[in-house]
C-alpha cells in the first residue's frame, strides 16, 4: 500500500472541463494500466452498435460526436476495464476483519473480481466456491426461510432492463415484492410524487428541447460531475443567450465556468464559456420558500392584470389552481426570504426570467428529492411548470437529472416494492403464476426487517448496498444478523465485508464486455434519465472464463430454487429477444414490438403521457396540489444546530471512489472535510483547518458520531454544512426519510460540531 499523501486544501480558480479533463482522462487510463484498451473502449462508449456508458443516465444527443463520453465516464470505464485482479490468492492472503480497515478507494483499487467466492467463517476468509455450488447454496437458504417475505432483493441502477425483468419475475415467482432498490435512495420522490400531479413519474422533456428553450432552470444538481455530458447542452444554451438559473446552496465550478472538452477552438485558446448567467444561494431546505415566492410574484402579476399565466392551459388541462393560489398568498414575503436565505428582489428578478420564458425546462437532482418532503416538494416545481403550461410543447418541461445509468429502466420494467394490480395481473397473464399481491420493502423498511430478525436472506443485483444506506453502524449490525448474502458484481467493496453468516460473491460480465451464449453474441438495454431505450453492446473480452452474465445468474438462481416453475429458464439464458419479447407482453403500451425496435442501433423512446398533454391521473387532468407552509424538514429549536447536506467529489460515481481529491472544490487527499460558512465558523470560535466532531441530534437513543472532520470556509449560506457521501452516513438516522418515497432525507441532516477526540492535525491551507 502506497504512503498516504499529506492532505490540501487549494481553491480552484480555472473553468471546469478543459484541459483539466482531459488530463485526468488520460491518468486514470494510465493509472489503470488500460491506456491502449480504454482509448478504443471510450470510442465505442455512447455510440450505435457499442455500449452505453456505465455511469450516467445523461441521454445521447440526438447527433453523436465522435467522442461521446465526460471525464467521470472515462473514470467508470477505466476502472472497469483495469487490468488489476482481485483472485483467489488476494483473499488467501487477506482476512474480511483486514480489509474492513481499508479505504473505500482501496478496496476499489484492487480490482476486478474473477471467480465465485465464498465467506468462509473459520477462517474469516473468502474462498472459492463453484458455480452450481453456489446456486445450490442459495436454494438452499430461499427453500428453508419460512415466508418469502423474509428475503430482500437489492437491484442497483446499473442492471439492464433484461436482467431487472427476469429479477422481478423470479422474486415474484419466488413469492414476494420486496424490492429495495437505489433508487429508493435517490430519485424515488420523482416516482411517487409526480404521478399524482402530471400521471407519470418521469422526465418530460427529450434532448431536442434543449435547443429550443428559452430558459433552464438548474436547481440543486452538480452537473459538471453528476451529469457532465449535460453540460454541452448548457454551453449551447448560453451561445444563444439563454438564461441559465442555478439554485443551489453551493457555488458548483462547472456552472460557473465551462470549457467544453470538444471545443477545438475554446481548448486551443484557453477560453470558456460562463455558464449561470444567476446563482440562487439558496439555505439548505429552503428551495420551497423560493417556489412558493415565485408563484407568489406570478399571482401578483397576474392580478394586476399582466399576462403572465397559460390561462387557457390551465382551464384545459388542470385542476386545483385556485387552491394553490390562496396557499401562496397567505404566505408572507418575510416568511419567504427568512426561510429560502433570499431577497425579495432576487426571487422577483428569477420569476421574471420565468415569466417572460415561453418554454423553460427546470432540471434538478437530489438536492430536491433527499428531504423529508421531498415528494410534497417535486410537486411545486410542477405547479411552476403548470402555471406557464410548461408541458407538451417544444423546449419545455421538467427534468429529473438521474443518476445511475439504468436507474429509471429498472423501474419501468418491474423493480418496484409497489406494483400495480394491473402489472400484476399481466404478470400472471403471461407467466402463469399467481404473484404476491401486498407491497414489500423499500430499502428503509428492508433494513428495519433485518434489524428486526424478520430478513434472513439479502440479495443485490450491483451496487455497494451496506454503504449507501443510511445509519451505518446500526445498518452494519443489522446486516450481520442475516443467514445469506449475496452480491452480483463486478469489483470488490465494503457491501462483500458486511455479510450474514454465509455469504457469497458472484462475479460479472461487465456492461463493457462481451455476452456470448450457445446462440451467438447477446446486448440487453438501457433506459436514460429522458425514456430513450437504447441496445448496448460490449467490446472487450470478459475479465475471466469464470464471471457469467447477470441474466444467467438470475436463471440459474431461479433454477435452483424453483425447481417446478413452468418458467422457461434456460432458454432465457441463452436468447435474451425471448426476454424482450416477454418484456413486451407484460408492457404491451410501451414496449411493443420491442425486438423489432432494437434492430435500430439508434433505439426508440418510450411514451411519456405528458408530451402529448395527456394525463394519466384519475382524473385526467394535470393537479395543482398544495403543500401547506415553508418547511421542507423537521424544525430543530436549537441556535447550534447546522444543516448537513451528503454530497459527491469530483472523483466518485455514488459510492465508488476513484481517488481521495475534489479539484473543483480544491480539495486533495482528503475527504473528511466538511465546507462550512466563515461567520458560522468564527461564531463557534473555530480556526479554519480546525479538526472537529459531528453529532447528529436524535431523541431514540442512538448516538451518531463521526469524528476527524477538518473544517474549511467555503461558501456556503448561514447554518449550513456540506461533507463527503457515504463517509458522513453515520450521522443520517434510518427513520430521518420522506415517508411518501422512502428516500433519506440526506441533503439536510441535523448536526452540531462537537470537539474530536481524534489526533488528526490540521489540513494545509494554501492559497
Amino acid at each position: 500500500m502506497s504512503k498516504e499523501k499529506k492532505s490540501e486544501f487549494k481553491p480552484y480558480h480555472h473553468p471546469a472541463g478543459g484541459w483539466g479533463a482531459a488530463n485526468a482522462t488520460a491518468k486514470v487510463l494510465m493509472e489503470q494500466s488500460v491506456l491502449v484498451k480504454g482509448s478504443r473502449g471510450l470510442l465505442s462508449m455512447n455510440q450505435p452498435g457499442g455500449f452505453k456508458c456505465p455511469s450516467c443516465a445523461f441521454p445521447d444527443p440526438d447527433h453523436r460526436k465522435t467522442l461521446e463520453f465526460c471525464e467521470n465516464g472515462a473514470k467508470a470505464l477505466a476502472f472497469e476495464a483495469t487490468k488489476a485482479r482481485v483472485t483467489r490468492e488476494f483473499f488467501a492472503q487477506h482476512t474480511v476483519t483486514s480489509l474492513m480497515e481499508q479505504s473505500d478507494h482501496w478496496l476499489e483499487m484492487q480490482g476486478r473480481l474473477t471467480e465465485p467466492m465464498r465467506y468462509d467463517a473459520a477462517t474469516d476468509k473468502y474462498v472459492p466456491i463453484a458455480w452450481d455450488d453456489a446456486y445450490a447454496l442459495i436454494g438452499k437458504h430461499l427453500q428453508a426461510l419460512d415466508s418469502p417475505h423474509e428475503a430482500e432483493f437489492y437491484t442497483s441502477g446499473r442492471t439492464a432492463n433484461e436482467t431487472a425483468f427476469l429479477y422481478s419475475i423470479f422474486v415474484r415467482e419466488f413469492g414476494t415484492n420486496n424490492f429495495p432498490d437505489c433508487s429508493n435512495m435517490c430519485h424515488e420522490p420523482t416516482s411517487r410524487g409526480l404521478p399524482p400531479a402530471i400521471g407519470i413519474g418521469k422526465g418530460t422533456i427529450v434532448m431536442a428541447d434543449f435547443d429550443q428553450t428559452e430558459a433552464i432552470f438548474v436547481i440543486g444538481q452538480n452537473t459538471g460531475t453528476n451529469s457532465p455530458r449535460m453540460m454541452t447542452n448548457l454551453v449551447e444554451a448560453r451561445k444563444r443567450g439563454v438564461p441559465v438559473i442555478l439554485i443551489n446552496p453551493m457555488p458548483e465550478r462547472a456552472l460557473i465556468r465551462f470549457t467544453e472538452p470538444q471545443d477545438v477552438l475554446q481548448m486551443g485558446t484557453f477560453g470558456s464559456t460562463a455558464i449561470s448567467t444567476d446563482f440562487v444561494h439558496v439555505r439548505i431546505g429552503g428551495d420551497l420558500a423560493i417556489f412558493k415566492g415565485m408563484m407568489r410574484a406570478l399571482f401578483e402579476a397576474d392580478a394586476a392584470g399582466e399576462d403572465v399565466l397559460d390561462k387557457a392551459f390551465i382551464a384545459e388541462h388542470t385542476v386545483g389552481m385556485e387552491a394553490v393560489r390562496a396557499d401562496v398568498m397567505s404566505t408572507s414575503w418575510a416568511d419567504i426570504t427568512r426561510i429560502s436565505g433570499i431577497s425579495e428582489e432576487q426571487i422577483r428578478h428569477i420569476a421574471g426570467i420565468y415569466a417572460k420564458s415561453n418554454a423553460t425546462i427546470i432540471c434538478y437532482g437530489m438536492g430536491l428529492t433527499q428531504h423529508q418532503e421531498g415528494s410534497h416538494l417535486l410537486q411545486q416545481l410542477a405547479n411552476l411548470l403548470l402555471l406557464k403550461g410548461n408541458f407538451g410543447k417544444p423546449g419545455a418541461g421538467i427534468a429529473p437529472i438521474r443518476g445511475h445509468s439504468n436507474v429509471q429502466g429498472d423501474r419501468t420494467v418491474g423493480i418496484d416494492e409497489k406494483p400495480t394490480q394491473a402489472y400484476l395481473d399481466r404478470v400472471r397473464d403471461v407467466f402463469g403464476f399467481e404473484p404476491p399481491r401486498e407491497h414489500g420493502h423499500h430499502v428503509v423498511e428492508a433494513v428495519a426487517a433485518m434489524e428486526a430478525g424478520t430478513a434472513k436472506v439479502f440479495f443485490a443485483m450491483g451496487g455497494n448496498f451496506a454503504r449507501a444506506i443510511p445509519d451505518t453502524e446500526r445498518s452494519y449490525a443489522a446486516m450481520a444478523r442475516l443467514n445469506l448474502t449475496v452480491n452480483i458484481t463486478t469489483k470488490l467493496n465494503r457491501a462483500h465485508l458486511v455479510h450474514g453468516k454465509d455469504a457469497l460473491m458472484l462475479p460479472v460480465v461487465s456492461r463493457s464486455e462481451i455476452i456470448r451464449t450457445t446462440k451467438g453474441e447477446q446486448f440487453v438495454t438501457i433506459e436514460d434519465a429522458m425514456a430513450n431505450v437504447t441496445p448496448s453492446r460490449g467490446v472487450f473480452e470478459p475479465v475471466s472464463g469464470d464471471v457469467r452474465p447477470e441474466t444467467e445468474i438470475i436463471c440459474r438462481m431461479a433454477m435452483a430454487t424453483l425447481p417446478n416453475s413452468k418458467t422457461p429458464w434456460a432458454d432465457y439464458i441463452e436468447d435474451y429477444t425471448l426476454i424482450r419479447d416477454r418484456i413486451a407482453d407484460v408492457y404491451p403500451d410501451i414496449y411493443a414490438d420491442f425486438s423489432e425496435k432494437m434492430k435500430n442501433p439508434h433505439g426508440f423512446h418510450l411514451d411519456i403521457p405528458p408530451r402529448r398533454r395527456v394525463w394519466k391521473t384519475p382524473n385526467g387532468k394535470a393537479n395543482f396540489l398544495v403543500m401547506p407552509g415553508l418547511e421542507v424538514n423537521d424544525v430543530i429549536a436549537d441556535p447550534a444546530m447546522l444543516r448537513l447536506a451528503t454530497i459527491r467529489s469530483h472523483d466518485q460515481y455514488n459510492t465508488t471512489i476513484y481517488s481521495n481529491s475534489d479539484r473543483y472544490r480544491g480539495v486533495y487527499n482528503n475527504r473528511l472535510v466538511i465546507f462550512m460558512n466563515k461567520q458560522d465558523r468564527e461564531d463557534r470560535g473555530l480556526e479554519n483547518g480546525a479538526v472537529v466532531g459531528l453529532e447528529t441530534y436524535s431523541d431514540d437513543g442512538y448516538r451518531r458520531y463521526v469524528d476527524g472532520l477538518t473544517i474549511l470556509d467555503y461558501p456556503m449560506p448561514r447554518g449550513a454544512i456540506a461533507g463527503y457521501y457515504p463517509e458522513l452516513n453515520p450521522l443520517l438516522p434510518l427513520d430521518f426519510y420522506d415517508e411518501v418515497s422512502g428516500t433519506p432525507a440526506a441533503k439536510a441532516i441535523p448536526v452540531k460540531i462537537v470537539p474530536s477526540v481524534a489526533s488528526a492535525a490540521p489540513i494545509r491551507i494554501a492559497g
